[in-house]
């Protein structure tokens, strides 16, 4: 796997995004996906991805995202980068998901009153294979 050289691209239905390996902030502001408006923002220190201006995820440091797909009741999605990385998403409020690294269940997490859930992955240029599920 590898950066996104175009900071956004759709690749077998699915999006993929950031560049963990810039030095300074790149951004896309009006990708159009499934009549969805997509930003990114991403360089080493962040990678953000939002949809008709609402958070999705963000990850820091920067990484790269592959094959991100998003239902109401599951995301999954191959992640590389260079560190441990917090990696957040806005989702339901106050809901149970079961978060699997590499088809490896690592626990079940709730999501806090605004709906944010948060988890580390030690990454690397190897990528790691990410379900959330949810479960309540």
């Amino acid at each position: 796997m590898s950066v996104v050289k175009e900071i956004i691209k759709i690749e077998n239905n699915n999006l993929c995004f950031g560049n963990y390996l810039l030095e300074e902030k790149n951004k896309v502001d009006d990708f159009v996906f499934e009549n969805d408006k997509y930003k990114v923002k991403t360089y080493n220190k962040i990678t953000r991805l939002e949809k008709n201006d609402k958070l999705v995820m963000e990850t820091i440091p920067g990484s790269a995202i592959k094959n991100f797909n998003m239902s109401e009741k599951e995301i999954s999605f191959s992640v590389e980068g260079l560190d441990d990385t917090q990696i957040t998403f806005d989702l339901q409020a106050n809901k149970n998901y079961e978060i699997e690294i590499d088809n490896v269940l690592i626990g079940t997490e709730k999501s806090n009153a605004f709906g944010k859930l948060g988890f580390s992955v030690n990454l690397s240029d190897t990528p790691k294979n990410i379900k959330i599920k949810l479960v309540d």
